[in-house]
């Protein structure tokens, strides 16, 4: 069984910035291209390894459509789910029996929670946060202000 010291010693030869939180757990934190940086819990027990990561606050709006992407995504996923917090807030979360698990079955876990997180994080704020978004769109332009970290939804202002 992996423990929680090769599992730091592993991520860390990875180039990864580990703090290990308890006995049993560690977090990492990766840059993203979409999202600026993508937090990652990663716990072992007994008998399960587990792995989340936050992907967005409980959208403003649209709810029913966040959910319905949400689900749509997960039919398509492997090992790892979207879910909710009891805030509304959305994770990436995953877990697999500690038995037979190697270093490079959990490297590729976390390859998939990473890149789905980053890639995840634009479609939801566009479908829970775009009054936001227009918000702050009309607010910049109307005084001039850089938009630059806006440019993944400019198609949304499009005539």
């Amino acid at each position: 069984m992996i423990s929680i010291a090769e599992l730091s010693e592993y991520l860390a030869g990875q180039d990864l910035v580990v703090g290990q939180v308890s006995d049993t757990a560690l977090v990492i934190s990766v840059q993203g291209n979409t999202k600026f940086q993508i937090n990652v819990a990663l716990a072992i027990g007994d008998h399960t390894f587990r792995i989340e990561s936050f992907v967005a606050r409980n959208p403003d709006e649209n709810h029913e459509n966040v959910y319905r992407w949400m689900l749509e995504q997960n039919r398509k996923l492997l090992t790892v789910a979207f879910c909710l917090d009891t805030f509304g807030d959305i994770y990436l979360r995953g877990s697999l029996p500690i038995n037979n698990l190697t270093l490079a079955d959990i490297d590729q876990i976390l390859g998939v929670v990473v890149a789905q997180s980053d890639q995840s994080f634009n479609p939801l704020l566009e479908l829970g946060f775009k009054g936001a978004i227009e918000r702050e769109w009309a607010w910049r332009t109307s005084n001039g202000m850089d938009t630059a970290n806006l440019q993944a939804f400019a198609h949304l202002f499009e005539t």
